[in-house]
């Protein structure tokens, strides 16, 4: 286990993440969140399999067994299928600062889904440091519907991020057991993604709705805000998340890839406008301390 690697990798999967939610927000308003998410995976797979051919010489890990298979296919499946549906709805809904601070609750998630299915005790620590990153969240999201007039969009917005969060969490634990025995973090992303792919352009075409989400394209802004956030996104920052996971302990790595919020309170007011208050501050900054405390207590 190289823990320098796996922090400096969770470091540059939470800057990933923090500009390919924002693009991913400029496309989803632009394309439509479901147009955005089948078409994004596409993207990101051709470039995953160019790397995995540089870096391994065949563009696809044919020699994956079905262990790997099952564990990365269900993890693409719930992760990126179902959790990113609902989080790129939220982006919509809520923008990127928001919709990424309820990402904050993937450790959260995580922490109560191994207490639940693996029999991890809950320690007081931890059960307080839930309870500080849940309260940080509540006070940024309460601070906002002050002042938002669309009440009905903004609460099914955080719905549909707390439902991306717990989607990301299961996501998580799912790879980590596809990443057993050191299995490779790039050819696993490969598969999460092409399952997911599959299951969404298969449910696309059954619904006729390929022309539909083809000719989207002509959007060039959106286009082009959905190819490059499917670079940050899907394809490195996925990948550097893998690599984090499996380099050092998933506590740090957690921690650490839960930056964004934090990243994304100086872009969001430079490049969206977005007003953002001392409160707003204060919330994302309790959150992220409550998410360190889950881990490093």
């Amino acid at each position: 286990m190289n823990s320098y690697l796996g922090e400096f990798a969770a470091i540059g999967t939470a800057l990933c993440w923090s500009f390919g939610s924002m693009l991913f927000t400029v496309s989803s308003r632009r394309l439509g969140h479901n147009t955005v998410n089948r078409l994004r995976l596409v993207v990101a797979l051709f470039l995953l399999m160019i790397t995995h051919f540089i870096t391994y010489g065949q563009f696809f890990p044919v020699g994956a067994d079905q262990y790997q298979w099952f564990w990365f296919g269900l993890s693409g499946i719930i992760g990126f299928a179902i959790g990113d549906m609902l989080l790129f709805r939220a982006f919509v809904l809520l923008g990127a600062r928001i919709s990424m601070l309820l990402m904050a609750l993937v450790p959260v998630f995580g922490t109560f889904i191994a207490w639940l299915f693996l029999g991890e005790l809950l320690a007081l620590t931890q059960l307080l440091a839930i309870t500080i990153v849940i309260a940080g969240i509540v006070w940024v999201v309460a601070e906002r519907q002050n002042y938002d007039h669309q009440r009905n969009h903004y609460i099914i917005g955080i719905l549909c991020g707390i439902g991306g969060a717990m989607g990301q969490a299961l996501g998580l634990i799912l790879s980590k057991k596809g990443l057993a025995d050191n299995y490779s973090a790039l050819s696993g992303n490969i598969i999460r993604v092409f399952v997911a792919a599959c299951l969404l352009w298969i449910i696309t075409l059954v619904r006729g709705r390929v022309p539909q989400t083809l000719i989207k394209l002509s959007d060039r802004k959106g286009a082009a805000a959905m190819i490059g956030g499917a670079f940050f996104g899907p394809f490195l920052g996925v990948w550097l998340s893998l690599v984090a996971v499996q380099n050092t302990y998933v506590g740090i790595a957690s921690t650490l890839i839960a930056l964004p919020p934090v990243f994304l309170i100086p872009l969001s007011h430079w490049i969206f406008k977005e007003r953002i208050s001392i409160g707003a501050i204060l919330g994302t900054v309790l959150a992220m301390i409550g998410v360190a405390l889950i881990f490093l207590l």
